[in-house]
């Protein structure tokens, strides 16, 4: 197969290509060759007073309350490479990045801008991973390759009651796509709380060929001790009641070991217990949340997989699921303790068109971190 020009990696970075560049910003809404920095009335307008144009005029957007607006619209064949974005000030977790292919009238992906970009508590960590660098300023940086044939659009949603102040960039290339290309796609849920016993879901009602890429988890803990020693399950190509593949514990998937705790391993060693935040290209906990003894009351933890060398691949559909356990106090012998805490959830995986409707997203106020 000749080199498409989707993305270059250290292997093919001297390789030569027909794929043409070109970057969407609120400096060149279009992307069209040799038409970025000529607005005249921009929202920097009257920074740039006498400088001209060309002087930094139009260097974000406004998207006003409860409007939706189009970060993007390409047209053609290609991929976006990269999407950096800032929310100045805004709402995490009500600010809702929608992406769109071809011609489908259902989003691929649709997510809280903050979730997606591994930010779930309407907080900044700084997370350093291939897929996704989160940097200080609160700046989101995506890096997931996402091929489309014939037009991708980009959305923000503003859900929240103030202005959002929005800088961005989209950075992708026009290029034949080869045909056994994929589609991306990013799906959020949420459960607050979990009911007693019952399995959080992931991923379900995928249909089609794929193969599935990444998990990003915001864990809100509302019991004492240790909350993860739940499996994770992936149930593939019509798996029934036992999946293919079955993790160990919330923290093995996530690619850490002994609750994240350096010391829990060598207790009596006169070490404080506590989680270690870490954060490496394929998995971390970037997040930890403390109780400040006043009004953060709750222990919440953000954590990341990406599947990138070994991705979870299947032919016609997959569930997702993962236990939320921890362990029950004052017994004689250890035992599970069933949780019932606030979890959500972004599932990543690439897969043929057309995308299966998506759960509804909920309103606001069910998506309100209290």
């Amino acid at each position: 197969m000749a080199f498409s020009g989707l993305g270059l990696h250290l292997g093919n970075l001297s390789r030569l290509s027909n794929a043409q560049t070109r970057s969407i910003s609120p400096e060149n809404f279009t992307g069209e060759k040799g038409k970025g920095g000529m607005s005249v009335d921009g929202p920097a307008a009257r920074q740039a007073r006498d400088l001209g144009q060309g002087w930094k005029v139009s260097p974000y957007v406004v998207i006003e309350p409860g409007t939706t607006f189009a970060l993007g619209d390409i047209a053609g064949q290609g991929a976006i490479q990269q999407i950096w974005m800032t929310l100045a000030r805004g709402r995490l977790r009500h600010s809702i990045l929608r992406i769109y292919w071809d011609d489908q009238t259902l989003p691929s992906v649709e997510c809280p801008a903050g979730d997606f970009f591994a930010c779930g508590w309407e907080e900044f960590a700084q997370v350093s991973s291939l897929a996704v660098c989160v940097n200080p300023g609160r700046a989101f940086n995506c890096y997931w390759e996402m091929p489309f044939r014939k037009r991708a659009r980009v959305t923000l949603e503003n859900r929240s009651e103030e202005q959002l102040t929005v800088y961005y960039q989209i950075n992708y290339t026009l290029t034949d796509v080869p045909e056994d290309c994929a589609y991306f796609h990013a799906q959020f849920r949420r459960t607050n709380p979990l009911p007693y016993k019952a399995v959080y879901t992931i991923l379900d009602g995928i249909s089609g060929a794929g193969h599935y890429v990444g998990t990003y988890m915001a864990w809100g803990v509302n019991n004492n001790g240790w909350w993860g020693e739940g499996e994770i399950k992936f149930y593939i190509d019509g798996d029934g009641d036992f999946p293919t593949i079955c993790g160990t514990g919330t923290e093995d998937y996530f690619c850490g070991a002994y609750n994240f705790d350096p010391y829990v391993a060598h207790s009596g060693q006169g070490q404080q217990s506590r989680y270690q935040e870490f954060t490496t290209p394929y998995a971390g906990l970037p997040q930890v949340i403390r109780p400040d003894g006043v009004y953060k009351s709750q222990q919440r933890f953000g954590m990341y997989r990406w599947h990138i060398p070994d991705p979870v691949r299947f032919r016609s559909d997959l569930r997702v699921t993962i236990q939320a356990l921890g362990w029950l106090p004052g017994t004689k012998e250890a035992k599970y303790l069933p949780l019932q805490d606030d979890i959500a959830s972004v599932a990543f995986w690439y897969q043929t068109l057309p995308t299966a409707p998506f759960p509804k997203l909920p309103g606001p106020d069910y998506l309100e971190i209290g």
